[in-house]
């Protein structure tokens, strides 16, 4: 038996285990925990593929898998939080079907998921947001709620039509026609790297000065740059 080839869907069976485990902790509202789930998820995530072609063991078993687990992690689990955050930000006679909502995230995250598979388009890039990109997107929200100080972040993220707009704008953007530049450094000139090196700054910068907060503006900054390189600078 050649246990070297199982390593990477073993690794991909790591980032599922974890998302599961974040989808109760979610389900308790306990979003700090869930959070560092998914986050160790997407570290798997990023690794299966990388063993993948280290160990030149890749194949249709793997792709079919890691789509699988990335349904759970980066599918489910934002569909619930968005779920909890809507349910919280209604009162007792609104409408008890808004928080299922939430879930539209999932169905945006299904839907590219299975497109990705057949886009020969996307081996070095994106075409829409990544699952994962998007998913730290939705689980950081509930967390700026409870750690930040600011009074208008609180106030727009606590708010129903805001949370709705967010839902359907979360599964639109992974699934619209916006190329997005790849994370991956290829070599070590600079000037191939240049947009990566500045987004890897500015990643750093954000996350410092802003924790939680710093995440959603990490991945609202990703979108912009993506698009200003399309238009104009072509990096």
């Amino acid at each position: 038996m050649n246990f070297k080839k199982h390593i990477p869907n073993i690794i991909t069976l790591l980032n599922l285990f974890c998302g599961c485990i974040a989808i109760v902790f979610a389900s308790q509202l306990n979003f700090e925990l869930a959070f560092y789930f998914v986050c160790l998820g997407i570290f798997f995530d990023f690794f299966d593929g990388f063993f993948a072609r280290l160990l030149k063991v890749s194949g249709p078993l793997g792709l079919q898998l890691d789509s699988l687990a990335d349904m759970v992690t980066s599918g489910v689990v934002p569909g619930l939080v968005m779920y909890q955050l809507l349910y919280q930000s209604q009162g007792a006679t609104e409408v008890l079907i808004i928080p299922f909502l939430g879930f539209i995230i999932t169905l945006g995250a299904c839907y590219r998921l299975a497109n990705f598979n057949i886009d020969t388009r996307q081996t070095d890039s994106f075409i829409g947001l990544p699952t994962p990109a998007n998913t730290l997107f939705i689980i950081s929200l509930p967390l700026v709620i409870k750690y930040s100080d600011s009074l208008l972040s609180l106030e727009i993220l606590t708010n129903q039509s805001i949370l709705i707009v967010i839902t359907f704008f979360s599964a639109y953007i992974m699934n619209t026609e916006i190329p997005l530049f790849s994370l991956k450094i290829k070599d070590f000139t600079f000037k191939k790297n240049a947009l990566q090196i500045l987004f890897l700054s500015l990643s750093i910068l954000l996350l410092v000065l802003f924790q939680f907060l710093g995440i959603s503006l990490l991945i609202i900054s990703y979108v912009l740059l993506s698009v200003i390189n399309n238009k104009w600078l072509k990096m």
